[in-house]
């Protein structure tokens, strides 16, 4: 049997929620200081009820990405693509400043 995770503290649950950027409340940073050794007992005890023969994955059921061949066609040049653009500058759409970035 795994055993009980003891010894998170709030500290610790503000400094994973700031690794994980998420911005949590005081409420919350207390509420999950008292919950977090419970979720990872009960993560933890599945570890007991796997075998050695078990492989660690990450889906339930194989994933295979499907490619087709990269073959070169036929395609727009790039001022055909930047014809229809309300801007462009050296062969590129040009698009408004978001966020505040210079």
């Amino acid at each position: 049997m795994s055993e009980p995770v003891t010894g998170i503290s709030r500290q610790d649950v503000a400094h994973l929620a700031g690794l994980a950027r998420i911005d949590l409340s005081e409420v919350e940073l207390d509420h999950l200081a008292t919950q977090l050794p419970a979720i990872l007992d009960h993560v933890a005890s599945i570890a007991d009820y796997v075998g050695d023969d078990v492989e660690p994955m990450s889906h339930p059921v194989p994933v295979d990405n499907v490619f087709r061949p990269d073959v070169v066609r036929p395609s727009l040049s790039a001022a055909d693509a930047l014809a229809g653009a309300p801007a462009s500058d050296q062969q590129r759409f040009l698009v408004p400043k978001i966020l505040g970035e210079d």
